[in-house]
């Protein structure tokens, strides 16, 4: 039918948009994996390469005065102007000096010695070499680097996220269309009912045997001979407390085996109510007892039950109308089961003439039913 093929398409056009949002999601973790190992890895060449110059230029400056002042001043602006070095420590024969970026971030004294903080963000690599300095015996120099730039870990944090947010807006956006212009149509329609209920019987199916206990294990829900009894009694109970009520009838059009007709039947059981209100209607037909429930609720409730049968018993098979349901309801009025049910059978006799409607509401005027009562009397 038109619908499942609606529903078939909007089913297989989610499926791509979620599996393309998994692609970004994934694409997003790896790029941002792939970057931060790189940025790491640029980091460590850095740093090496930094060590590298600022062991030279020490061995150069210690050459000239080894831990005097301009040696010092000229450590501290090497320092400075590197992009990855944290700090460095340099030992000769009267001590060691300690030069960091950010005072105590880096360097703490145990003893009048410097040692370096063991911190998270800062590289395990090995920057300890000896100093080659004329005179000077057993100087070397050590240095602690940054594991990573944080201005492009930074960078590269923001790109991913905005990534995978882009696939959630996606993945929102598309839900909001389903729900939007996959809302199933309107497949069910009202007529009111004449100015005089019209005087018909119901026609009866002939059962294949005589009631034995509850529920008819053909299909586990009761016996059709039990409607009329169990719907007049909920109708009395709806009218006492000013309830509304209203029974939707189900036809299929084609059963292929009892099997089948007894999961659809399953399914009335566990969408709609207890198993107590649920009937056999004819050889392929389900009578629903709804009590407290107008008839916009149900007609709401008749569509989904629709969407459910068509999906899990007969999708896939749009060659003709399988399913046809017919709805009633009490709606202020105080009339019997007799009468409520011709005017859901009668409903669904229209739904199962028209081709282009497969559910179908019978709406009363309560005023001039009630004045039709009265004229009766």
């Amino acid at each position: 039918m038109e619908i499942q093929n609606k529903n078939r398409n909007m089913s297989i056009g989610g499926s791509i948009i979620a599996a393309l949002c998994i692609i970004i999601y994934l694409a997003a973790l790896v790029q941002g994996s792939v970057r931060i190992y790189l940025s790491i890895e640029s980091s460590r060449n850095t740093a090496e390469r930094e060590f590298t110059q600022i062991r030279i230029l020490a061995e150069s400056a210690g050459a000239q005065g080894f831990a005097d002042e301009r040696f010092i001043q000229t450590m501290n602006n090497a320092l400075v102007s590197s992009r990855t070095l944290e700090a460095i420590i340099i030992t000769g024969p009267q001590g060691a000096l300690a030069f960091e970026k950010q005072s105590g971030r880096a360097v703490n004294w145990v003893n009048n010695t410097p040692r370096f903080i063991n911190r998270f963000g800062f590289s395990s690599q090995d920057h300890h070499r000896p100093l080659i300095i004329p005179n000077i015996s057993h100087a070397s120099i050590s240095a602690v680097a940054s594991a990573f730039d944080f201005n492009e870990f930074s960078n590269i944090l923001k790109q991913t996220l905005l990534i995978i947010l882009a696939g959630f807006a996606l993945a929102f956006f598309t839900m909001l269309m389903q729900l939007l212009l996959g809302k199933p149509e309107r497949r069910e329609a009202v007529y009111t009912a004449p100015n005089e209920p019209a005087r018909k019987t119901v026609v009866k199916h002939t059962p294949v045997s005589d009631p034995k206990g509850l529920y008819n294990s053909r299909s586990n829900i009761g016996w059709e001979e039990y409607t009329k009894d169990r719907l007049d009694s909920e109708l009395h109970r709806c009218a006492s407390t000013e309830n509304d009520l209203s029974l939707v009838i189900i036809e299929f059009s084609k059963i292929d085996s009892d099997a089948v007709f007894r999961q659809a039947a399953d399914e009335a059981v566990s969408f709609f109510t207890s198993r107590d209100l649920i009937f056999e209607y004819g050889d392929n037909g389900i009578a629903v007892i709804l009590p407290g429930i107008s008839l916009d609720t149900a007609i709401s409730k008749s569509e989904k039950f629709y969407q459910r049968v068509m999906e899990k018993i007969f999708y896939g098979d749009d060659s003709v109308s399988l399913l046809n349901i017919g709805l009633s309801s009490r709606t202020a009025r105080l009339l019997n089961a007799d009468r409520l049910i011709l005017e859901a059978a009668e409903a669904l006799k229209k739904a199962q003439n028209d081709p282009h409607v497969s559910i179908i509401a019978f709406k009363s005027d309560p005023e001039k039913y009630r004045a039709f009562i009265a004229s009766q009397n």
